[in-house]
């Protein structure tokens, strides 16, 4: 009965910490979960702007894991999948532990979030560009792009319905992180992988925008129809 009551408890603080935004990722559950245990870790020492530093630091790890592969050898690619779990680390827990501290900044921190996701993207995208061959430097151009038509999308249904969801389905920026991840192992078993693994990981983006899109002027649509009938 206890042990219930503790679990109950720790639901409840869950819901809390990630009330700001809806999630509908594969990974929500063990990524919530995993979150609020960290959170627990955290030294009071440390601020959410220190971890938001922290993910942006994760993100020059993987830049320069791409600088380094293409002068010293795919290997290096590796020392990339560190700095996407540094990423995660700061990227995760900076609002979250805001909210978990009582000191959320709902709006600043909504800025500032949206400003560090945008320019870690431009610093991966910018690491491949430098790691690919000449024919395949466009893919990291585009990559960048379509993931900011992601973010763009997020902000007008945030803008439209005031729900703020980063996920576009069961794909949010923990799987991707997972994906690119993935791309890097294969790189180095397999090389030249990464310009096919690139091409499909465009293409899903593309796709996925272009579904995402639809939707968004659908429930733009209802929401005109709404409000001439008021």
């Amino acid at each position: 009965m206890e042990q219930e009551e503790i679990t109950q408890v720790q639901r409840v603080e869950r819901e809390r910490i990630f009330a700001d935004r809806k999630r509908t990722n594969i990974l929500k559950v063990p990524e919530q979960r995993l979150i609020h245990f960290l959170l627990e870790k955290v030294p009071k020492s440390v601020s959410p702007n220190m971890m938001t530093a922290i993910g942006i630091f994760g993100s020059l790890i993987v830049f320069t894991a791409f600088l380094l592969s293409a002068f010293y050898g795919r290997y290096l690619l590796l020392t990339g999948i560190v700095g996407l779990i540094i990423n995660w680390i700061g990227d995760s827990l900076d609002g979250r532990l805001a909210y978990y501290r009582h000191i959320a900044r709902k709006w600043y921190g909504f800025a500032l979030d949206i400003i560090m996701d945008w320019l870690s993207i431009i610093l991966i995208g910018l690491g491949y560009y430098f790691y690919a061959t000449e024919a395949a430097k466009m893919l990291g151009f585009l990559f960048v792009v379509f993931y900011g038509w992601s973010m763009i999308i997020s902000l007008l249904r945030y803008k439209i319905l005031g729900i703020y969801q980063i996920d576009s389905g069961l794909l949010g920026p923990t799987e991707l992180r997972v994906i690119i991840a993935l791309i890097l192992i294969l790189e180095c078993v397999i090389p030249g992988s990464i310009i096919y693994s690139a091409i499909a990981f465009t293409v899903t983006l593309l796709v996925i925008n272009i579904l995402d899109t639809v939707k968004l002027l659908n429930i733009g649509n209802l929401r005109d129809e709404e409000e001439r009938e008021r």
